[in-house]
């Protein structure tokens, strides 16, 4: 129950806000509703960790629901959570009610409009967290696309009906090959789309069936990451997307893409694991340098801090490949980094954005003498995107590496090659910092400009408090993931051992056809 009012509330207060527009209520009452549910949301999220330990389970799935939809098609309405949702859920409601604080002044038209669609959004994000029935997954995970296509389509900058069609088109492509999948599953499970089940018949499935339905699988998810050289969209999507969409985009939507492949791909298709991880390893590795190299000669700074999130993913699903305690508890919490740590950014260049009504590096100079407040909370946002000990970025990418570098599934050569990432991560965020903070106050628009407002810190504060607590002390966080992530990486490895032996069976009944064909 408790489950579903968190799913269901921001979607109830689209329907308030819309019912409030109708009868010409004023504008901040509008706010007023939206930025009060996403907090009250929040409020009951954070219940879902204190009692998570106490709450009923079912196959590990805690606060579990299961019932019937559509009964003839096997279609439920089945939602759960464990470890790894478990952050992500909270990253989500925590995230909303910023967005929508960081929008007050900024969004001028249709503001009711704006709202409904991100209420909208965060049921569709929370939902695709939570759902353990593939269909209602599927659901979810398009429904998304809808208030997604009007935030940047209508709120959107100059390009905006471009980046739009573009984040569309690519995600549709994934959705069809995924829906595929599904429906080949949902036979396979004797009509019935029950994820939870479906594990248990998982090392079951043909290896070479396995393969294809990882591909079909894992192209959805990775578009959604995006890994290279499916990353195409972001950068559009991001510069032109409104503060609080780039925001959403950044800290949950790309998670989606990052969830998918530890909820479906790793348990579900352990022989397409193996057979692609030496494939989806030099992909990553391959975005993190790209994604850093790119970032590094990047005029504008959203565009810079896009490609920077192609760079930090690649670390995530690295870390995801590794299939190791380690390696996957480090890129759960490194999904959790960057949606705080990438999120806070786009927040900072929005307040940018506001006063001078550019993103261009070489517009800006001594901020820090203009403003000296912004200038800390971007300084600690920096630093912990970079990964600096003692704060958020470095507890993941360490778990990662170290992870990574004692897996065994691929050479060692490529973490070494990822860890010089970091190095160039280091390179762009300070050359920027630098060349937007310091240096000479010559331009009178940037000596005119006012420090950051009551509001707009208390915007940036909670995401600070988060950053440096992970950094800190990072116990609370891993201890309700790792028994998550332990499950699936057993998983895996049973059903890779279970289509290991039937791979040798079949191989050898093949051999003795081909003999019994030769006498």
């Amino acid at each position: 129950m408790l489950l579903s009012i968190i799913i269901f509330l921001p979607l109830l207060a689209a329907v308030l806000v819309a019912i409030a527009k109708f009868l010409n209520v004023g504008d901040s009452v509008l706010k007023g509703i939206a930025f009060l549910a996403a907090l009250l949301t929040f409020v009951i999220s954070v219940s879902l960790y204190l009692n998570f330990d106490l709450a009923s389970e079912n196959e590990g799935m805690k606060y579990y629901v299961d019932i019937q939809w559509i009964e003839g098609l096997g279609i439920n309405y089945q939602i759960g959570i464990d470890g790894i949702s478990l952050w992500i859920v909270l990253l989500t409601t925590f995230l909303t009610p910023i967005c929508i604080l960081a929008s007050w002044n900024s969004v001028e038209k249709s503001i009711s409009g704006f709202m409904i669609a991100l209420l909208v959004l965060e049921t569709a994000m929370i939902g695709v967290f939570c759902a353990l029935d593939m269909f209602l997954f599927f659901v979810f995970w398009e429904s998304i696309l809808i208030p997604m296509y009007f935030l940047i389509g209508i709120w959107g900058g100059r390009r905006r009906i471009y980046a739009t069609i573009k984040f569309v088109l690519y995600t549709m492509v994934g959705s069809a090959l995924m829906f595929v999948g599904i429906l080949y599953l949902y036979f396979q499970n004797n009509n019935s789309f029950d994820l939870l089940q479906l594990y248990g018949l998982a090392g079951s499935i043909a290896p070479e069936k396995q393969k294809l339905l990882f591909l079909a699988f894992f192209i959805a998810f990775a578009i959604k990451v995006p890994l290279f050289p499916f990353h195409t969209w972001l950068p559009d999507a991001h510069v032109e997307a409104p503060t609080a969409g780039s925001v959403i985009l950044a800290g949950v939507l790309l998670k989606m893409g990052t969830y998918g492949i530890v909820r479906f791909c790793l348990p579900l298709f352990p022989v397409g694991v193996v057979a692609y991880t030496p494939l989806i390893v030099t992909l990553s590795v391959i975005g993190i340098v790209y994604g850093a190299l790119v970032a590094m000669v990047q005029p504008d700074l959203k565009k810079l801090v896009a490609y920077s999130s192609v760079s930090h993913l690649g670390f995530v699903v690295l870390g995801l490949f590794s299939l190791n305690d380690q390696g996957v508890q480090g890129a759960i919490l490194q999904m959790v980094n960057h949606g705080l740590s990438t999120g806070a950014l786009f927040l900072i260049v929005g307040m940018i954005y506001e006063r001078r009504h550019t993103r261009m590096i070489s517009d800006f100079g001594g901020l820090s003498k203009s403003m000296p407040v912004f200038t800390v909370f971007f300084m600690i946002v920096t630093l912990s995107s970079i990964g600096l000990p003692g704060l958020n970025g470095f507890v993941g990418e360490f778990m990662i590496l170290l992870g990574s570098f004692v897996s065994g599934k691929f050479s060692r050569i490529y973490v070494v090659i990822a860890t010089s990432g970091v190095v160039f991560a280091a390179v762009y965020m300070l050359w920027m910092f630098q060349r937007v903070m310091f240096g000479k106050l010559d331009n009178p628009k940037n000596q005119e400009l006012k420090d950051l407002s009551i509001r707009e810190i208390a915007v940036l504060v909670p995401i600070i408090v988060f950053i440096i607590w992970i950094g800190v002390y990072p116990k609370p966080f891993l201890s309700k993931i790792e028994k998550s992530v332990n499950r699936i990486v057993i998983l895996n490895t049973e059903d890779s051992s279970k289509s290991t032996v039937g791979m040798v069976r079949t191989s050898a009944n093949l051999k003795m056809i081909d003999l019994d064909s030769h006498k």
